[in-house]
């Protein structure tokens, strides 16, 4: 039961991002979202993109209000043969995603403040669930095929949702060194919020009699084994715990019925070398095996997660843009990392195992005030655009320390009756390569107040099998998007875009165990994201 309903704390803020690195957004504007390429901004958007760059505006006031409705498609494909579908699909939607600017630009000084989605930013919602939701409950039907209930078959009721926001409230201070020459500095503080819904219903199994609930089903397997311990007393008691069933039948000590019953039991319940064990040591093994299935049908039975995660965190930056020309400028931000560490605030847990397998001490996915890491990584942004009285051009590099970071991740690797449970991954090894990605962009002024315009970026895998899981998985992207802007007036532009994102399908073996066997099934994970951005430049 180690996989029933198993929510990963980091699973919506990867699960939901749209465009950047592996847990930052860098689609933080309309003009964005048109252009995909905006590391050397001197628009309105430059307050997150260049901030150094504002120095190349006009003086005054300058906002940039910004909008986007984001729709995402996710998909795992499992070769897992004993679940009832091997496709399962998500659907992502966020319906108000903004980005809010605001500057105030003297001579040699700008004051900029800005708000936005910097993580997450959307829902989850899988109505079917997942691979790892089901796979437990799937495995009953092989491991209990050949038993007296010959199980064939296997439903449930299971959903999941959540949500994720990292909102980023950030100012800056830009200074004007010389003609060709501008720096900034300036802090983001981040809050974060995950929220985790989800339930697990209506367990049950056809067996001979027709379906059954599979929690009262594995209960009284529980019960057989606990008598089979308990019916073992005697021989105990008579001192002939040392002794196998086969040689109590040898000496005429029991009958083969007996014998029968007692390898008979033990093998029924999994248990391999059942006549090679002794008396007492068939006790404990009957007494073992029941408490497992009454675990495991305590775990069946129903259940229900309703958790909130929150926290906060500070990243400062610096940014210095290079103008050798009025017409051609060169900008370089580094933003520090945003240590994030959340607590749970956990009203309804699931109870996903038993340490050591004792009923006394249940393990849940959100322990009610227990903290976890959810940094956002350091970043690293380079940018260049040159301008000509009707065309514009500009390229960008985004870089990403995701290994120096934390991503709060975990995996469990060991059968389900070891004692270990989740272990946290340090990003070294969940990483192989840092982030990375590559934009480009043009812009075409069609008359004196309409533009066109069209980029495309490119973002790398970056992350190895071990980080990849069904609800937490990264994919290399592509994005394309496309779009213009409409000047009303000199202070007054409105900039409309689209955007598609594509993402090259991975597949990863992943750890399964049925009994003690990692049957290790194949898992495809796809996605794609659209994005209609709508924006409005306003300057004073």
């Amino acid at each position: 039961m180690r996989r029933l309903l198993t929510f990963v704390s980091a699973a919506l803020v990867t699960g939901t991002l749209f465009a950047g690195g592996l847990v930052t957004n860098t689609n933080q504007s309309a003009t964005w979202v048109r252009m995909p390429s905006r590391n050397a901004s001197i628009n309105g958007d430059a307050i997150y993109y260049n901030p150094a760059g504002i120095m190349m505006m006009d003086n005054g006031f300058h906002f940039s209000l910004n909008n986007q409705t984001v729709f995402q498609n996710r998909e795992v494909e499992t070769t897992y043969p004993y679940l009832n579908s091997g496709t399962f699909k998500g659907k992502i939607f966020a319906p108000v995603f903004p980005s809010i600017y605001a500057t105030y630009k003297l001579d040699r000084i700008a004051f900029s403040v800005g708000f936005l989605p910097i993580g997450g930013g959307g829902g989850a919602e899988y109505d079917k669930g997942l691979p790892s939701f089901e796979m437990s409950q799937s495995d009953l039907v092989p491991s209990l095929a050949a038993s007296e209930y010959a199980v064939n078959d296997y439903r449930m009721d299971v959903s999941f949702k959540g949500s994720s926001v990292f909102l980023g409230f950030q100012g800056a201070v830009s200074y004007k060194v010389n003609d060709w020459l501008s720096v900034a500095a300036g802090a983001r503080y981040v809050t974060a919020k995950n929220t985790y819904e989800g339930y697990l219903r209506d367990v049950q199994v056809n067996t001979a009699d027709g379906w059954e609930d599979a929690s009262a089903v594995i209960s009284e397997i529980a019960g057989k084994a606990q008598a089979g311990g308990t019916s073992l007393n005697q021989l105990i008691t008579n001192n002939l715990g040392g002794f196998t069933a086969d040689q109590l039948l040898q000496a005429d000590v029991i009958d083969e019925v007996t014998r029968n019953t007692i390898v008979g039991g033990l093998t029924s319940l999994g248990i391999s070398n059942a006549a090679a064990l002794t008396i007492a040591q068939s006790q404990t093994a009957f007494y073992g095996a029941a408490r497992i299935y009454g675990n495991k049908a305590t775990l069946l039975g129903d259940q229900e997660a309703d958790a909130e995660q929150s926290g906060s965190g500070v990243a400062p930056f610096f940014s210095v843009n290079i103008a050798p020309s009025e017409n051609f400028n060169i900008a370089v931000k580094y933003e520090m990392a945003t240590k994030l560490e959340l607590t749970n605030k956990t009203t309804k847990d699931l109870t996903t195992g038993y340490l050591g397998e004792d009923p006394t001490k249940p393990i849940t996915r959100f322990p009610n005030g227990a903290k976890i890491r959810n940094d956002m990584p350091a970043m690293l942004a380079v940018g260049a655009e040159f301008r000509l009285p009707l065309f514009s051009v500009n390229a960008g590099v985004n870089y990403y320390f995701d290994k120096s970071a934390d991503y709060g991740h975990y995996i469990d690797l060991t059968p389900e009756n070891s004692t270990d449970y989740l272990v946290h991954i340090d990003n070294e090894d969940i990483i192989a390569n840092n982030g990375l990605s590559i934009s480009a962009g043009a812009e075409i002024n069609v008359t004196e107040r309409l533009a066109a315009s069209v980029g495309y970026s490119f973002a790398n895998q970056g992350v190895n099998n071990l980080y990849q899981s069904d609800l937490t998985y990264g994919l290399s992207t592509h994005t394309v998007g496309a779009g213009g802007a409409f000047a009303f007036s000199d202070n007054v532009k409105l900039n409309l875009g689209v955007s598609y994102s594509m993402y090259p399908e991975d597949n990863v073996k992943v750890n399964h165990y049925l009994g003690t066997v990692n049957v290790m099934p194949t898992e495809t994970y796809r996605k794609e994201s659209i994005i209609i951005g709508v924006g409005l430049d306003l300057n004073f």
